[in-house]
């Protein structure tokens, strides 16, 4: 078994995109990283919603209308973004879009006074 993990093109990892639908795949976690592919039918959006932990979105295919807190984005292929925990943010596909989520996983202190790690 290899030490990483190789893949040669996340977007194709997705099926064919059934119309007015959102498809979901995780395509890898660990103790560090969960990766989450997402697949937008043109038209379909995820409303306002928070995380717990920082987020890493990569929008890997087409155009979407991103909010992130009070500003409101356009996002196309190669657009990068980071997102601190508890951030409001929401996505609108204004054309079909494949984006990868990465949450990242923060480890909590066991004594307030220790740094994280």
């Amino acid at each position: 078994m290899n030490p990483y993990t190789y893949i040669a093109n996340v977007s194709e990892l997705l099926p064919d995109m059934p119309a007015d639908s959102i498809i979901s795949r995780t395509i890898y976690t660990d103790e560090h990283v969960k990766a989450v592919l997402f697949g937008f039918a043109a038209g379909q959006e995820l409303s306002e919603h928070t995380a717990s932990q920082p987020a890493i979105l990569h929008v890997l295919q087409g155009e979407a209308n991103l909010t992130l807190g009070d500003d409101s984005l356009e996002a196309r292929a190669g657009a990068w973004i980071h997102m601190p925990p508890l951030l409001r943010h929401s996505i609108y596909a204004k054309t079909p879009v494949v984006m990868l989520l990465l949450l990242i996983k923060t480890a909590i202190p066991q004594n307030p006074d220790d740094p994280p790690g």
